[in-house]
């Protein structure tokens, strides 16, 4: 029962999280406006942020060294600390710097959760409870983004951050309350670079990170381009596109609810298969749709709950690769995510500028097949 309490409460301490993290996506034009650049400008302050996420092998294996609980609490003050420094002073340097410190935080914080409850819960039922964890993604876009519109809408483009800076603050003591001191569950190490040796020298392992950079480029030319795309397209503003993320919201939603009931029953293979495919098929099919302001709302439906499906059948498949250094498989895990974030980020606004979203749909569903590719060398060398 204490487990299930905590997977819940964790949810609810990742959707601040992830709110933070999310808002740019459907709101970067209105940033953009706020702070007087271009989208190219927002494009690659976007860029530099997934870049920093490439560091989190830095970072993260503190949670294997100093214990799970240190490394989220490490991480709600180094999120607070970013976001505090927009509330106190808002301007495109301030931003810039609370977006690198925010995704830091994020990444230290991840992690370090995912290895707290992969410590504690079978392999067996592992999809399903870290299914649990990941509805914050979702509910990001459900609840979280919504607010943060009213916010913008109200009070200016700057709005949300002291609010953040309040919630990382309970964040940090929740954690320090609910998590307990003491882990039986996980002996500290004190040699990081064994870490970094079992999981670099993995060609699972690797192959695993692999699938995370292509699925994560591809997702990321779709993100970070969605909200001009609307507005360009149907001339969306605050609230539609609040709405927009909401819908995108509830698919993701959808796609941690199928995870939940199908990945352990199917494998982790399979369903990150199913995953891939999918998304694959539904960037192809998002530009012929969205011709209409429903359709692309019901081709982004579809895009991001396949999406969903991959990234959540794809975490409980990676915590049981390198049980040895759990916490910094996962870290550089992140560093996969990062990569192709930045990657995608960086050729969003170039190929959507030059050559249209079709495109981008198009490019998508390459980097999703590289995926596939990559899940089929990790099939092959873990049975070997």
């Amino acid at each position: 029962m204490r487990i299930r309490f905590q997977l819940i409460i964790f949810m609810f301490l990742r959707t601040i999280l992830n709110t933070a993290h999310r808002m740019v996506y459907p709101f970067l034009p209105v940033f953009a406006r706020g702070l007087g650049v271009d989208i190219s400008t927002m494009s690659l302050l976007m860029t530099v942020r997934s870049l920093i996420g490439t560091t989190s092998p830095l970072f993260a294996p503190i949670a294997d060294r100093r214990g799970r609980k240190f490394g989220m609490l490490l991480g709600a003050i180094i999120f607070t600390l970013g976001v505090g420094l927009v509330a106190i002073y808002p301007n495109i340097w301030t931003l810039a710097i609370a977006l690198i410190l925010a995704v830091i935080g994020k990444y230290m914080f991840d992690p370090s959760m995912q290895a707290y409850f992969g410590d504690r819960i079978p392999y067996e039922q592992r999809g399903t409870a870290l299914a649990v964890t990941e509805v914050a993604w979702s509910m990001a876009f459900i609840v979280g983004v919504p607010i943060v519109g009213f916010l913008i809408d109200k009070f200016g483009w700057s709005a949300p951050f002291p609010f953040f800076t309040i919630l990382g603050l309970v964040i940090f003591f929740v954690v320090w309350r609910v998590v307990p001191a003491e882990d039986s569950h996980h002996e500290l190490t004190n040699d990081s670079r064994a870490g970094y040796r079992a999981v670099l020298t993995s060609i699972p392992a690797l192959a695993g990170i692999s699938i995370a950079m292509f699925a994560s480029a591809g997702n990321e030319l779709v993100s970070v381009i969605f909200g001009v795309w609307l507005e360009d397209s149907f001339g969306l503003r605050i609230a539609a596109l609040a709405g927009a993320s909401a819908v995108i919201g509830i698919s993701e939603l959808s796609g941690e609810g199928l995870v939940a009931f199908t990945t352990d029953k199917l494998g982790k293979p399979l369903a990150l298969t199913i995953g891939l495919v999918g998304n694959a098929l539904a960037a192809i099919l998002l530009p012929f749709i969205g011709q209409t302001q429903i359709g692309a709302l019901i081709g982004l439906f579809l895009f991001y709950i396949t999406f969903e499906y991959i990234m959540v059948s794809h975490i409980p498949l990676m915590t049981e690769l390198v049980p040895s250094a759990r916490a910094t498989m996962l870290s550089i895990n992140v560093t996969g995510h990062s990569i192709g974030r930045a990657l995608g980020a960086f050729l969003a606004a170039i190929i959507y500028q030059h050559f249209g979203f079709l495109f981008v749909a198009f490019l998508t569903a390459v980097f999703n097949l590289a995926g596939l590719l990559a899940l089929r060398i990790m099939q092959r060398k873990k049975t070997s």
